[in-house]
């Protein structure tokens, strides 16, 4: 377990910056109580809109009410969150689908619990898209042949979406080469011919676009109209030792899922408080959805993607991951 650990984080880089709270738990996995019966449960999140009704859900207290005191903290991707949460690090965490679809196949003992985001399920206007600099020659995703291409990290929803993209516009997705960064670094790194397109989510998508670049690809709808983007999730140990906290965070997650798609003003808003993203761009924002279950026609999609490109030894068990 330890060296399937050590190869799920290799390559990526991990942020111990503390979003909310400290972070002076014991780390052990199990249930902390403190006064008056709350569990304190850390989550590992990303900094991405996908993670809003997250922090929604701790504001309007429908955490709190159920007993649940969270503490984020961020990380660069959902890869590098998995190995937090099967250590005990983290007791749930915030991943792209892809990344959890790895792990899986490994038998890295992880579980989703509780739907993240999905895609909007309109091409051309979603929430994340293969975008390029102002000026850029490129128009469409099979130019990225040759190219560099950024990620947040490697081998995760983005690169099997961008392959997608590129394969479905006639394209040969093994010649598009994958640089690994932050997605805040993203709108600089194509301003500056570092890579030639980028996997942006909101808010960088908006940043790119203010800066007078453009979209060539609805990468995530390229896959599935309806795709379930990311999960949050928890270990399998974890869940047999917490059912009761799982099943509250379950609900107050669900609760805060629901507000989110009903309040786009207060999503907005709330980036602001994990992201770099300027007030003056909060209003162009193109929101995803956030349905109450993960959508599993979309899911099996991502893993006979992942087949095709040679991400799993083994196709994951949907199974034992999905709830």
């Amino acid at each position: 377990m330890r060296r399937l650990l050590i190869r799920l984080a290799a390559g990526t880089v991990f942020v111990a910056a503390t979003a909310c709270g400290s972070s002076d738990s014991s780390g052990s996995g199990g249930e902390e109580k403190g006064s008056g019966g709350t569990t304190t449960v850390k989550v590992g999140v990303v900094p991405v809109m996908d993670v809003a009704p997250l922090y929604l859900g701790q504001k309007q207290g429908f955490y709190s009410k159920r007993g649940i005191k969270l503490e984020t903290s961020l990380a660069q991707g959902g890869a590098a969150v998995v190995p937090g949460v099967v250590s005990g690090q983290f007791q749930f965490g915030f991943s792209n689908t892809t990344s959890l679809l790895v792990a899986q196949s490994k038998n890295v003992p992880v579980k989703a619990v509780a739907n993240g985001a999905s895609s909007t399920a309109k091409d051309g206007a979603d929430f994340a898209g293969l975008t390029v600099k102002k000026g850029s020659p490129f128009t469409s995703a099979k130019q990225l042949e040759g190219k560099k291409a950024a990620v947040n990290t490697l081998n995760n929803i983005c690169d099997t979406s961008i392959r997608e993209s590129v394969r479905k516009d006639g394209g040969d997705p093994s010649k598009v080469e994958f640089v690994e960064m932050p997605f805040d670094q993203m709108p600089a790194a194509l301003d500056r011919g570092q890579v030639d397109g980028a996997c942006t989510p909101e808010p960088a998508l908006a940043t790119v676009k203010a800066a007078g670049g453009k979209s060539i690809a609805s990468i995530f709808y390229d896959v599935d109209p309806n795709l379930t983007v990311a999960m949050y999730f928890t270990s399998q140990q974890y869940a047999q030792k917490n059912p009761d906290v799982v099943k509250r965070f379950q609900e107050a997650t669900a609760e805060s899922l629901k507000y989110a798609d009903s309040h786009p003003d207060e999503v907005r808003q709330i980036l602001t408080t994990y992201t770099k993203i300027p007030d003056t761009l909060l209003d162009t924002l193109t929101l995803p959805r956030w349905p109450a279950e993960p959508d599993r026609d979309s899911i099996e999609r991502l893993t006979e993607l992942g087949v095709q490109d040679g991400l799993f030894t083994e196709a994951p068990d949907l199974d034992k991951l999905l709830p």
